[in-house]
């Protein structure tokens, strides 16, 4: 866990947090466990895999503070519990735990895949736009598997808690993100509640 804090929170929060005040905008480094912004859990299967968590509780005061400001917050996610005792969280939880506890409209996870596929073979298969109800059925057929299932999961958990839509798109691709939020066809998969 030392480790992990030290590479997440320590280098690559720092890196990124380097990377956008270059390009011009003030970005602000945190992890969970600054200003309480995230309390942790132990995950179920903690004891198999280590200090592995799931988000109990996000304060957002400090993040509506730095946004207010005009910056950027940059959040490794790293938390600790009600004891202090750290855990490691997927990053994909934590955005949508922090968007839905901000009451942002749109979650928006940047990855190195191009979406919900109905054929995980077949990249040209990628779903446009898909419910919860149509999303769960995917899962339940083994449509959608390994690493995508908590990208998912996490869009489910944050349209449940009022975000208004959920999208995955492709980070390799030049301008995904400008396309995803400029355009009707977006760029990825748009999950909705």
């Amino acid at each position: 866990m030392e480790v992990v804090s030290m590479v997440l929170v320590g280098k690559v929060n720092k890196d990124l947090v380097s990377r956008i005040n270059y390009a011009g905008a003030t970005a602000v480094g945190l992890s969970g466990m600054d200003g309480r912004l995230l309390v942790a859990r132990p995950s179920p299967n903690a004891a198999q895999l280590g200090f592995v968590g799931e988000v109990a509780r996000v304060d957002s005061t400090v993040l509506q503070t730095i946004v207010d400001n005009g910056s950027i917050p940059v959040i490794a996610s790293v938390a600790a519990d009600e004891y202090g005792q750290p855990y490691n969280i997927n990053a994909d939880t934590v955005a949508g735990e922090v968007a839905a506890a901000l009451g942002a409209e749109k979650l928006i996870l940047l990855t190195d895949v191009a979406g919900i596929l109905r054929n995980r073979e077949d990249p040209g298969s990628l779903v446009k736009e898909i419910d919860i109800k149509g999303v769960k059925k995917m899962i339940e057929e083994g449509k959608v598997g390994g690493g995508m299932i908590p990208k998912v999961n996490c869009c489910i958990r944050s349209l449940a808690q009022g975000v208004t839509t959920a999208s995955i798109i492709d980070g390799r691709v030049e301008h995904s993100l400008l396309h995803e939020i400029m355009t009707d066809e977006g760029a990825g998969t748009m999950i909705t509640g």
